[in-house]
């Protein structure tokens, strides 16, 4: 018996311990008793807007990079997306497309000419060849259009829907040269709607940037749309050296125009002409010598980046122009063809050599 009872008392002490007779409350009971009565009113709300988005649900992200729209969630590559408000933002500065660098992951751009010929890298491949007939391991396509020379990589770019970065060997759909990777910038397309817009912004130096487009409906086949873009900026970088031919340098006057005619008689045809030219006159990159204390990440003391002094005449101009036009859907078999052509005259003169 007296084994029994203390097996008795064992249990009374565990089931003690589980279950206290005594009621003590905590803040996350006090908590569930509070928010207990609202229960009903929460599931009522919710079911009486599953209809409708939820605040804070993703949005589908459409994507062509396997040269048809698609979710990017289905497309089986390493691809990043930029439209819509912060691509607006980004390009309110008025810089050249430089101005993605960073900003997309693994993506960076750099130029040794300027706003004329601007070398990509992605997840550290790249050329820095500054020939301008170099290859380059990342490739740039625009409206469907492969900018194969560098220097047409730098054509810039308004109103535009959407860029994609895509990462990785590209060598299946966008052909040679894309061994690290290719981008993708599709322009805002003619619609069905008299609409249009316009951005301005205004920096220091005087910097410059309006962007606007105009999209016109003709009738239920035919739609244009017009977009334009001008870029500016004074020069703020004086030549010391008396006998220096350029006095004023790092200014430019950058203007792009684009004009697109959509035709779509039906759901199994779409043909869009697209003719587009560029025009820049500037000042090349200045190349600062000598201005970093060796051993330090310091300047040089008495370094003024508003000057400098130069025999060299600088000087940088191009111009381009070019039409491509796109035909999806030709014949019971839904063929498509693209066509494109770009012409392009540029002229630099560098400054490279500096007088102390």
């Amino acid at each position: 018996m007296k084994h029994t009872h203390d097996a008795r008392r064992s249990y009374r002490a565990h089931a003690d311990r589980r279950l206290p007779t005594t009621f003590q409350a905590t803040p996350l009971l006090a908590a569930l008793i509070l928010i207990w009565p609202m229960t009903p009113a929460l599931a009522q709300s919710t079911d009486a807007t599953d209809a409708t988005p939820r605040v804070g649900k993703l949005e589908t992200v459409t994507v062509t990079a396997e040269r048809r729209s698609e979710n990017i969630k289905n497309v089986p590559m390493a691809i990043t997306t930029v439209s819509g408000e912060k691509l607006d933002v980004l390009n309110s500065g008025g810089q050249d497309v430089r101005f993605l660098s960073a900003r997309v992951p693994s993506l960076n751009i750099e130029s040794s000419f300027g706003r004329a010929f601007p070398r990509f890298y992605v997840r550290g491949l790249g050329n820095s060849d500054f020939d301008l007939n170099a290859s380059q391991p990342v490739s740039l396509i625009l409206d469907d259009i492969v900018q194969e020379n560098p220097i047409l990589k730098g054509f810039p770019l308004f109103d535009i829907e959407r860029i994609e970065v895509l990462r990785g060997p590209q060598g299946t759909m966008f052909g040679r040269n894309t061994p690290a990777g290719a981008l993708r910038f599709e322009s805002v397309k003619p619609g069905k709607k008299l609409e249009g817009y316009v951005n301005a912004s205004y920096g220091t130096h005087a910097t410059t940037n309006i962007e606007g487009a105009l999209n016109v409906p003709v009738n239920p086949e035919w739609s244009a749309r017009v977009s334009l873009q001008s870029q500016n900026r004074d020069d703020w970088v004086t030549n010391t050296f008396a006998a220096g031919p350029t006095k004023s340098l790092e200014g430019y006057h950058d203007t792009a125009v684009r004009v697109q005619l959509s035709y779509k008689p039906g759901a199994n045809f779409d043909g869009l002409l697209n003719v587009h030219g560029r025009d820049l006159n500037g000042s090349a990159r200045l190349f600062r010598a000598n201005i970093i204390k060796p051993g330090t990440n310091d300047l040089v003391d008495g370094f003024d980046p508003a000057k400098i002094s130069t025999d060299g005449m600088n000087e940088q101009t191009l111009s381009s122009a070019g039409a491509s036009l796109r035909l999806l859907g030709l014949g019971r078999r839904g063929l498509h063809s693209i066509t494109g052509y770009r012409s392009v005259e540029a002229l630099e003169s560098g400054a490279h050599r500096r007088r102390l």
